[in-house]
């Protein structure tokens, strides 16, 4: 029989987990606050500065100047990387790698691991090298958003432990290293004690003289218990550190407070570190898709190949090439073709030539019952493409997979990306018979395209050409919209926006059947829907499709829209401006410091909603008001503000519309041109509550082969009753799940859903898997979105290795007369094999040819060739699962000489030193 004291503890403890379940937030860098350094800040930071460092290398390669601006912001990294158009993709990717940095608080709040806490440094080091490999492996894969999921959450490991251990109490000034290589050694971790008391919560002689001298590694102990002599990590919040102080030095008030600074800044130049052994892995132009940087604007098309498709297929061929022919900038083209029984696969270049293939490739054939699988391929684009994309999808068919509609909508909500339908209904020039969409499953489409911002355009196979022109204008870069309003029923209504004078390209588009209209400018001159081409502008009209693009020369201030239609209709005004928002909605938690998590469910009803809004252009925009839409309506409900970095916004909204809602951002942009230049800005997507809550749990990679368990929790506000349970992948893996549940009233029940991984997924490979639940009369329902990265076991931890073979260096006078040359044997043993080797700094000529050797190993001959005017070369050799060599030579010092071989070249100058990635050329010649 249980003893009351052993009740008690075990009550105590109980109680304590849930204590720090619900408030803690970082036993490492706080995630929020403007006091201190944050694992925001240091990521941002980290991410800016090694993002300049890749822009300066490839414009000095290119012989262009290159500015690195005194301050780092997004916008002035793009600016100097050139790409400025790239700012908002830039910031949303930032902003994607630390929410994940920040979940790792929220799901792993109390195992040490993932803080270096408790001394648990060796599996610490395993979570990063891991977690590393899985990254290199997703951008191989182009799965971006997987990677950088993966990427949130390693990094915030790697920063605790600059705070959580004791390496900046023993003076080093310079990243472990080690941390990042699965093939070295975690050195001199201490067996003994580490630590005295000290009589207040903050102290700075704690640690035992002998632990420094002999530098000990050690880390604090945050719990209910610690071994004697152990160091606390402290705080409120450690009941181990009471009445004895700790070591952590997470904010200047900490235990360690005092070198808070000092751990910050070697946390921001690992972080450097292991984001530049990333790029060395994946090179210049994929580490920049990951953060977003070279992508100015998204083409994605979901085409039906049916037979009665032909003409629709050759007017995508016509509109792309129009489209990629008179682009400048860099563009990743998607497609995904669906038929029936198949859709997929989802194909994915930056070559616009390659694109064109692909869809010349397309051929029409089959699908003779009519309807398609539409929505499965829609799903996979949602899945497959960046967040926020305008995707186009063409049929003439109902959808055969209607029942995927919940989950396409989930998607749309959670992706924030557009669906604009392209319906041909009438007669195929080729197939003599009708395939009309019917009203039900037409209304489908439109349903989905009134949730996602997008159009539902239907028109002939005749009128389909002038209707493609809106996919010309959706796929500009810095497109933004500025009004959406949708209306059905239909009703009478009078619309105004602001437009400021950032915004060029002003388009109105109007989708219903036969609405009346009049639009009226800033200085008051009018056009109506029956004139189309007036004093505003020309309007174009085809099917149930209005486009007006105004010419006017003054077009700053507030616009006038009235609408009659005794039809549904919709309105979406757009522009291009480099001034948007971005946001989340997050879910707060309290404690030693604030921390939030991103929601991947509908936000739950009659509660409080937090949004973390990022705005997009600079410190010259500041929203003035945040806003809840209506979506039936022009009611909304105004949020509070507050900021919490710069640029950045926590909106606290203590009342919710009734049903569906958009997010809309009113604010000013500092000018000298005008004293009153109000902005606008409006999330076309659709959201709503729900009753319903889902509760998924952190799963991390899964292995090809195997079967993987998802923990769900399902709970509800409401009334009880019988819930159906969903679940769906866009990879069309094998899932079970038990299809019902019932709950009562105000309760839960926690379930799991079985996933198995084909054995032939590609390492890399990304999975979504979409749970939904929802109410047996319909009235209600919500989901939960997970996405999961395929990663095979990694068994190969040891990087190439680079024997010099020779160098001839002939270099004097001018220098542009002259040239040098080296040639080195880059081999990888027993390992993976050599993927690649490349120049990171040099702007010479590089060439490789692989040799089998008379042992049987696999050598890859580098001869690279450059200017004497070029002294400085940085070559990296990358294996098939991306373990990293760097190799740095300089030939500044040296004297004329003639060619060299083996060890003798060496007496003139360090011709290769395979170093950790991050080290500068500057620190190697200081050795």
């Amino acid at each position: 029989m249980m003893k009351t004291n052993d009740l008690s503890m075990r009550t105590f403890i109980c109680l304590y987990i849930i204590i720090i379940l619900i408030t803690r937030q970082s036993l490492g860098f706080k995630l929020l606050g403007r006091e201190s350094k944050t694992h925001q800040d240091i990521t941002r930071d980290a991410i800016l500065q090694t993002t300049a460092d890749i822009c300066r290398s490839r414009a000095l390669k290119e012989g262009k100047d290159f500015v690195l601006p005194p301050s780092l912001t997004v916008e002035s990294v793009a600016a100097a990387c050139s790409s400025s158009d790239s700012a908002k993709n830039l910031k949303n990717s930032i902003n994607k790698i630390i929410k994940h940095n920040a979940l790792v608080d929220v799901r792993h709040a109390v195992t040490g691991s993932y803080h270096f806490d408790n001394e648990e440094f060796l599996s610490g080091r395993d979570l990063i090298t891991q977690g590393i490999s899985a990254v290199k492996y997703s951008v191989y894969q182009q799965s971006y958003e997987a990677a950088r999921e993966t990427l949130g959450k390693i990094l915030h490991t790697l920063q605790d432990f600059y705070s959580h251990s004791n390496w900046i109490e023993m003076g080093k000034k310079e990243p472990y290293s080690n941390l990042i290589k699965p093939d070295t050694l975690i050195k001199n971790i201490t067996d003994s004690e580490t630590c005295r008391p000290c009589n207040s919560s903050i102290c700075t002689g704690n640690i035992l003289e002998q632990v420094i001298a002999q530098q000990k590694l050690t880390s604090g102990y945050f719990g209910l218990f610690k071994p004697k002599g152990k160091c606390s990590h402290g705080g409120s919040l450690d009941p181990t550190s009471l009445g004895k102080g700790g070591i952590n030095k997470d904010a200047l008030d900490s235990s360690h407070g005092n070198l808070h600074g000092a751990a910050a800044l070697v946390a921001t130049a690992a972080t450097n570190e292991l984001l530049q052994d990333i790029r060395a892995a994946v090179g210049d132009s994929e580490f920049l898709r990951l953060m977003g940087l070279s992508q100015t604007s998204v083409l994605c098309f979901v085409i039906d190949t049916t037979g009665s498709m032909s003409d629709d297929i050759a007017e995508v061929r016509r509109v792309t090439s129009a489209i990629t022919d008179s682009k400048t900038g860099t563009s990743e083209y998607i497609l995904v073709p669906f038929n029936d029984p198949d859709y997929g696969p989802l194909i994915r270049t930056t070559d616009p030539n390659v694109f064109k293939q692909q869809l010349n490739a397309l051929t029409a054939n089959g699908g003779g019952d009519a309807p398609e699988m539409s929505l499965s391929g829609l799903q996979l684009a949602l899945t497959g493409s960046p967040p926020e994309t305008e995707i186009f999808l063409f049929t003439d068919a109902d959808a055969k997979d209607k029942m995927l509609i919940s989950t396409v909508k989930t998607l749309i909500e959670i992706t924030k990306s557009k669906v604009n339908f392209m319906l041909t209904n009438g007669f195929s020039l080729r197939r003599r018979r009708r395939r009309a969409l019917s009203t039900t499953l037409n209304q489908v489409y439109q349903g989905l395209a009134q949730a996602s911002g997008g159009q539902a355009i239907e028109v002939t196979k005749g009128t389909l050409a002038q209707a493609t022109g809106i996919i010309a204008v959706t796929t500009r870069s810095t497109l933004v919209t500025l009004f959406q309003a949708v209306r059905n029923p239909a009703k009478a209504e009078i619309f105004s926006v602001s437009l400021d004078s950032s915004v060029q390209n002003l388009t109105i588009y109007i989708t219903g059947n036969s609405p009346d209209y009049t639009i009226t400018s800033p200085l008051g001159v009018s056009q109506s829907s029956a004139e189309l081409n007036g004093t505003l502008g020309l309007i174009q009209r085809v099917g149930n499709f209005h486009t007006v693009q105004p010419n006017i020369a003054e077009q700053t201030g507030l616009w006038i829209f009235r609408i009659t239609s005794t039809q549904p209709y919709t309105i979406r005004v757009v522009g291009q401006s480099e001034v948007d928002f971005l946001f989340d909605f997050v879910e707060l938690s309290q404690g030693l410091h604030p921390s939030y998590a991103r929601l991947n469910s509908r936000p739950a009803e009659n509660t409080n909603i937090t949004l973390m809004v990022s705005m997009v252009g600079g410190d010259s925009v500041r929203p003035t008001e945040v806003s809840l839409v209506e979506a039936s309506s022009s009611n909304s409900l105004n949020g509070t503000l507050e900021e919490v970095a710069s640029g950045q916004y926590l909106v606290t909204f203590n009342s919710i519309p009734a049903g569906e809602f958009t997010v809309r951002v009113v604010g000013q942009i500092s000018s000298t041109r005008s004293s009153d230049n109000t902005f606008q800005r409006q999330s076309p997507t659709q959201f709503q509550t729900s009753n319903v809550t889902i509760t998924t749990e952190f799963v991390g990679t899964i292995e090809p082969g195997k079967q993987v368990t998802l923990p769900f929790r399902v709970a509800t506000n409401g009334s009880g009753g019988s819930f159906s349970i969903s679940v769906s992948n866009d990879r069309n893996f094998d899932t079970r799940f038990n299809p019902s549940i019932t709950l009562e009233s105000g309760g839960s029940l926690n379930d799991t859903v079985t996933l198995t991984v084909p054995e032939n997924t590609s390492s890399g490979t990304d999975v979504t898997v979409t749970i939904q639940a929802e109410a047996a009369d319909g009235s209600d329902s919500n989901f939960s979105v997970l996405r999961l990265a395929v990663i095979a076991p990694v068994r190969d931890f040891t990087p190439p290795v680079c024997e010099a073979v020779s160098i001839n260096t002939n270099c004097s006078g001018n220098c542009s007369l002259f040239t040098w040359y080296l040639t080195a044997n880059v081999t990888d043993g027993n390992g993976s094999g050599i993927q690649s080797v490349r120049v990171l700094q040099g702007n010479g000529n590089l060439s490789t040819t692989t040799v089998l050797s008379d042992t049987g190993v696999n050598v890859t001959m580098v001869v690279y060739d450059s200017s004497c005017c070029s002294s400085d070369l940085e070559l990296v050799a990358v294996d098939a699962v991306g373990n990293v060599a760097t190799c740095f030579k300089s030939v500044r010092a040296a004297e004329p000489t003639t060619s060299t071989n083996g060890v003798e070249c060496c007496l003139f100058l360090p011709l290769f030193l395979w170093l950790n990635v991050g080290v500068s050329l500057y620190q190697f010649i200081q050795l």
